[in-house]
């Protein structure tokens, strides 16, 4: 049956033996969304219809997360998440994808496309975990101690009135955070095995992100969008800025306002920059940085 652009529908693959959940819309270039530590495919929820205008958008949700299956001791390293997407793209027969991902999800993305390089076309990264930022350090350290793990295993019983202010915490202004939002992260922490699996994938951060700063030397070619808010209070724009540098053929464009849900917390801005960025010929991607103002876009640089 033909599905119209505007359509999304909830569908399921099996992958290495777990059943993954994935939304899909639309037609076109594939579009695969890789959300970030604790969400789903519910988190892009204001974007897949807009993006679906333009490519045949694919949003999953990682094994161990939102509805897909969870496994016990599943290896959440850094480069076994990158080849598992590899394997989910094989399952929805996508040779080649535009990939997006947001935070730890974005880290996925840039290991996907160093460890699976043909498979990548273009990266679209909000506000990556990246190796050059320190902000979290505090928080590794702390859910790494007896006591953080103890303190991680009773997030799912706490208040909503309390997950909603930790979720406001991750917005430029928390007013701005849409009904039915949360559920998108905290519905599959109740799932028995999500908890642990978040914390396997802290207890090696330093090491993945290691890991992740050689790879970063194998998709210097790759055409990348950056998208940051400059009030991210938990991947700082500082190292958003970094990998700019380290990456020739990327853009960067900051959200004035924005935390670090940008694609949620101000999806008509982020929807506009995808579909324009990715409509652009590979070869003739603009290279400027860009700054969004309250009159439009702003050109701050030209490369």
């Amino acid at each position: 049956m033909h599905q119209s652009e505007s359509e999304t529908s909830n569908e399921y693959i099996w992958v290495n033996g777990l059943r993954v959940h994935y939304v899909r819309a639309g037609s076109g270039m594939p579009l695969l969304l890789i959300h970030g530590l604790v969400g789903s495919a519910r988190n892009w929820s204001h974007n897949i219809q807009a993006l679906a205008s333009d490519a045949a958008v694919y949003a999953i949700d990682l094994p161990n997360m939102g509805e897909s299956d969870r496994m016990p001791g599943l290896d959440a390293g850094l480069e076994a998440n990158a080849d598992r997407v590899a394997a989910c793209m094989d399952a929805l027969g996508l040779a080649q994808a535009d990939v997006a991902g947001h935070s730890h999800g974005g880290a996925i993305a840039m290991m996907l496309a160093a460890r699976h390089s043909a498979r990548v076309r273009r990266l679209v990264l909000f506000a990556p975990a990246n190796p050059f930022c320190n902000l979290g350090r505090h928080l590794i350290r702390f859910y790494n101690s007896g006591l953080g793990k103890t303190m991680a295993r009773l997030i799912p019983v706490l208040p909503n009135r309390l997950k909603a202010t930790a979720l406001g915490r991750m917005y430029g202004d928390p007013r701005r955070i849409k009904a039915g939002s949360l559920e998108g992260y905290i519905d599959g922490l109740a799932q028995p095995g999500t908890v642990d699996h978040v914390l396997r994938i802290v207890q090696r951060w330093y090491l993945d992100m290691g890991q992740l700063r050689t790879a970063l030397k194998l998709i210097v070619d790759k055409p990348v969008l950056l998208v940051w808010g400059d009030r991210d209070r938990a991947v700082g724009l500082p190292s958003g800025q970094k990998l700019h540098q380290m990456l020739p053929q990327s853009q960067l464009i900051v959200i004035p306002g924005a935390g670090h849900i940008a694609f949620e917390e101000l999806p008509d801005i982020c929807n506009r920059t995808v579909r324009s960025w990715l409509a652009a010929p590979v070869a003739e991607a603009p290279s400027f940085t860009m700054r969004y103002s309250a009159s439009g876009v702003r050109r701050l640089h030209t490369a």
